[in-house]
Parts: C-alpha cells; structure tokens; sequence
C-alpha cells in the first residue's frame, strides 16, 4: 500500500483517487478551492439551483463502471440518471425548428426530414455512417488506452471524407467540420447543427479537424442524460464515494511545489511549507493550477496545448417567475448570426432547481473565446445578446425575469476539448504517463482530454498505469 497524493478535485481527479483507493492505497486529495467537482458547479440564490458546468452527459458508461468497480452501489442507486427526450431543440435562422429524438437513428433522421425537407435526413444519416467509422478506429486509442508512444500515427485524420470536385476541378476531401458541413451536408442548416456539436466542447468548426464528427455520433448513438438535482449531483456521488473508500480530502491547499527525489515523485509541498510524503503523485488541475516541474515534455512528446486560442462558458442564469411550459426541451440550440452563432437555452424539468412550480430556473450559455477570462471585454452586452436568442426558445423570457446572474468565462476557466485524430496531433494532450516516473496527469487537460466521459475515462487510465504499471495497457 503506497501513499498517492493527488493535486485537485475535479471529476478525473477524483475519478483516479476512487479507483486506487480500491487498489488498496492510502489516497490524498489536496484542492486549492473550498470545494470539489472543478468545473461541475453549481449556483444557489433564492431557492433557484444553477448548474455551471456541463448541462447532460454523455457516455454514462464511463461513471457506470467507477462505481462497479469501487463498490456495491452501482450509478443509479446514487444519482437520479434519466435520458432527455428529445436529445435537442434547433431554433435556425431561417425560423426552422426541429426536435431531435434521443438516441434514435430512425426518428432523428424522420425528424430532419419533416423540417428541413427530403433529403436532409439521408445526407445526416450518411455523414453519422462516416462518423462512425471515425469512432471506430480512435474509440480505443483515444479513450480507452494510454497515449501510445509512436502518437504520431494519430496526426492523420480518421475520418473517411467524401471527394470533392472542387475549383479548377481539383479533386479535394474535408479536412475541418466547417468543410463536412459546406461540402458534404450540402445545407446551411445541418451544417449549423454539426458546428454546434464542436462548440459545445469549446472547439471551433472552421479550425477543429474532421474527425471532430465523432462528437455528434457519440451524442445520437449513445444517447444525452440528466441527473436529477442537476449535474453538480453527479460531483456528489463521486465524492461520496471517495470518503466511502477512505480517501482524504484536504481543501484550501495551494500546492506550490511537486518534490522530486532521485529522479522521481516523492511529495508535494504546500505554500505553508509543509511536505506531504508521496510515492506516486497525480497532478490533475487546469493549466496554472499545478506547479509542474520542468523538464516534463521533450522534443517529440505532445505538450500541454495551454489557454492560447481557448473557449470558456458564457452564462446567464435566470430565475424565472411562471411555470415552465408542458413540453419545453431540456435544451434548445438557437442558431443566429448575432454576436455569437451558437446559443444553448438549458430549462431542466427538475424540481431541485427551482422554489416551487410557478418557478423556472433556465441557463442561458453560450461558448466565446476565453483571452481574459471576461468574454470579449463587454460582459453586459454579450448577456443582452444572449437573452435576445433565449427570447426566440422562451418567449416573454425579459418579461418573466425575477433576477439574472451573468458569469463569464473566468468563473469556470477554459473549455478543454477532447482528445482528437488528425491535424498532425494538435488536438492531442499530454500523455497519463509524464518523463518524471511517479507524477501522473489526470482531469480534461491530460489524454484523453475534456468533456465528462473523457475525464472519468483519464481516471481508470492513470490508476491503470499505477497499479498495473508499464504493462497496463487499456481499460476494459
């Protein structure tokens, strides 16, 4: 049994500490916050309960297996996890409005068909066949295996583009999402659709590489869910289990410095000078928020991608008087060319979110890029923009407004995306496995990158390379 320290207490973090104190390690988590859950938060004001983070998750099988692993009860006797139908409401700027069933091939496609016209449900369902396709040949290597070494192999894009015939006749393939969408969905609208996938994690269309397809396959193959009280529930629960396996949360702890000892992880220090004795260390924090040692990375190695050219969460929450309406989405996507393209209108039928049943609790996001932390230097402006596409998926919204908190991108950080093929590897993160033997990296910042599923999946890859060692080749 060997002493693991483990620098922050987001969902990946935490996700690591659960599994290795199964293994039979005495586990602890030093948070420079008051809290845990990173970026999973949650806003309470006058009996109205906001998440600030993720709105639904994907891939709930990640968190179904931590908890089968880690002990008797499994996800669902935790939380309150339930699927949202439909997955997702558009709202284009052409006034068209579609609902999308969750997961559901046939009635996905039925539906783009009714709203968009013959045709766009075969274009949509052929894309999602070559997305798959995608997903097949990265599933494991960017989700459920440790960053190979030979990572270059990755740089080429998985995605099998269609060829097109371009100017001058020259015969050219989509290498961006932007370009899926002009060149193979052959409708503003779809090509709409897909973009809002990729920002949704913080990526832009025109930049992210094709094989950025793989984010709506993963949402319409496997399905969106909601847990019950908001996602900040599910932070719970995997807290709750950390203390049911003995593991030590020690918050308000600003780590300063890792200590090494002949040439590996031996501790960390803390910025009251104390040392914290450690055989393994996990650093498992945002960019800045743990003091990596130098040294770490070396020509070849896929480096830290940092803040630079970043996206963050810009939100409005609003505490609504009036009920919310029979049959409202969990989430509408407001497509527009305003101040920004994409607009996501989150309005849960959860009662926990609200004082009581004349009450609406309804968040308002939308993704900007993250420069300063404060969404483009006019927060004020931005919210307004923000509640003009809300009015398009919530008519009377101003009107019904009890008060509004706006939160810029600052207070919840950077987006870090997932882990993607193609672009030569510049949308790769670092390795679980750092040059310096016993420091580890965990969380949406390591591989296998952002979002909730990718983030318990970097939990069960860096205990796998803990307890397992070298030989450690995937999750199963």
């Amino acid at each position: 049994m060997a002493r693991i320290a483990v620098i922050g207490a987001g969902l990946g973090a935490m996700a690591t500490a659960a599994r290795l104190a199964v293994a039979g390690h005495r586990v602890t988590v030093y948070e420079r916050s008051s809290t845990y859950g990173g970026a999973v938060g949650l806003f309470e004001r006058d009996g109205f309960a906001f998440d600030t983070g993720p709105a639904l998750l994907h891939l709930p099988a990640v968190w179904r297996d931590l908890f089968v692993k880690t002990g008797k009860e499994p996800l669902e006797q935790c939380v309150d996890l339930a699927p949202v139908d439909p997955a997702s409401r558009h709202l284009f700027a052409d006034g068209t409005d579609v609902r999308l069933p969750n997961a559901s091939r046939a009635g996905l496609l039925s539906a783009l068909d009714a709203a968009l016209g013959a045709g766009a449900g075969e274009r949509w369902g052929d894309f999602l066949g070559r997305a798959g396709q995608c997903w097949d040949r990265t599933r494991r290597p960017l989700l459920e295996e440790p960053l190979r070494d030979d990572w270059q192999v990755l740089g080429r894009d998985p995605y099998p583009a269609l060829r097109q015939r371009r100017l001058l006749r020259r015969e050219r393939q989509a290498s961006t999402l932007a370009e899926i969408g002009a060149w193979e969905l052959a409708d503003p609208r779809l090509a709409a659709l897909l973009g809002s996938y990729a920002s949704e994690f913080g990526l832009d269309p025109a930049t992210a590489p094709a094989s950025a397809a793989l984010l709506p396959y993963m949402e319409q193959s496997f399905g969106a869910w909601y847990v019950k009280g908001g996602m900040r529930a599910l932070a719970r629960a995997v807290y709750e289990r950390c203390l049911a396996r003995k593991v030590e949360f020690v918050f308000e702890a600003d780590i300063v410095r890792i200590v090494a000892e002949d040439g590996h992880a031996a501790g960390v220090e803390l910025a009251d000078g104390t040392v914290a004795e450690a055989a393994h260390v996990v650093a498992g924090a945002a960019p800045g928020q743990a003091p990596l040692p130098d040294g770490l990375w070396r020509d070849g190695d896929v480096r830290p991608r940092g803040t630079a050219g970043a996206f963050g969460r810009f939100s409005v929450l609003l505490a609504l008087r009036g009920g919310r309406d029979a049959g409202a989405a969990h989430r509408t996507v407001v497509h527009g060319d305003g101040p920004v393209a994409t607009v996501a209108v989150v309005r849960p039928d959860d009662p926990g979110t609200r004082p009581d049943a004349d009450h609406e609790a309804v968040t308002v996001t939308a993704t900007v890029p993250y420069g300063d932390g404060d969404g483009g230097g006019d927060p004020a402006g931005l919210a307004e923009a923000l509640l003009d596409a809300a009015e398009r998926a919530v008519p009377g919204v101003r009107e019904r407004e009890l008060w509004r908190e706006v939160r810029a991108p600052r207070a919840g950080g950077p987006l870090a995306a997932p882990s993607l093929a193609g672009a030569e590897g510049a949308y790769l993160h670092p390795g679980n496995r750092t040059r310096l033997p016993g420091l580890y990296l965990a969380g949406g910042w390591a591989h296998p990158g952002g979002g909730l599923a990718h983030a318990g999946m970097s939990g069960a890859l860096v205990a796998g390379l803990i307890v397992e060692g070298d030989g450690f080749k995937g999750s199963q």
